[in-house]
């Protein structure tokens, strides 16, 4: 159940629904509601399929490239601490959100539910790196069950996030959404230091 409680927390705060509520606000405040909920049904679902595949895939994928456990925990860790820091700080990075460019061309199309919202926001490389790190917990069946269950239940708070963009603006407004995520990146520091002492442990038993 720790396993469970600690996974989940780790991917909803790298997720941030929060967070990508505020942009996805930002991105379709001139389309009209059935539009915005499309878009957010869409890209939750494609990038649910996307952080799935990446979880299942996981192990296997780190075995073909010759990577060890131990040493995609430290890298993995060492980039979630990057993350962690940019959302103590409020600031934007390549590591959880879309740039200005990006974000322009985004304005410019008529659908975003791929790109950008799918793929940085939802599926980005902190939350590929995330589910990457929870397979590697994975040692029978029913752990792999249980843990694509959370991927499951935070997508669909983030799609919940998502549908209530224009809401928690409202009541939050950025300034409200910066203090929620400089409190997530705390947490999320926190976790990531943990993730690079297991694998520094798991290389130097003795350390």
């Amino acid at each position: 159940m720790d396993l469970l409680v600690s996974n989940f927390i780790l991917l909803f705060i790298v997720v941030d629904p929060v967070g990508v509520a505020a942009v996805f606000s930002g991105l379709t405040s001139d389309l009209e509601p059935r539009a915005r909920q499309r878009m957010a049904l869409q890209g939750a679902i494609v990038a649910l399929v996307i952080l799935l595949v990446f979880f299942f895939v996981g192990d296997w994928l780190l075995g073909w490239l010759g990577i060890g456990i131990p040493a995609f925990r430290v890298a993995g860790g060492a980039l979630l601490f990057l993350l962690a820091i940019d959302m103590v700080l409020a600031r934007d990075s390549a590591l959880r959100t879309t740039s200005d460019t990006e974000r322009d061309a985004a304005r410019a199309r008529q659908d975003i539910a791929v790109f950008p919202l799918a793929f940085p926001l939802l599926a980005g490389p902190g939350a590929l790196t995330t589910v990457l790190l929870m397979a590697s917990h994975g040692h029978a069946v029913m752990d792999f069950v249980l843990l694509a269950a959370v991927i499951v239940s935070v997508l669909v708070l983030a799609l919940l996030a998502l549908l209530l963009a224009p809401q928690l603006m409202r009541v939050l407004g950025t300034t409200g959404v910066n203090v929620v995520n400089r409190v997530l990146g705390l947490l999320l520091a926190a976790l990531a230091a943990q993730y690079i002492l297991d694998g520094v442990v798991a290389v130097l038993p003795g350390a």
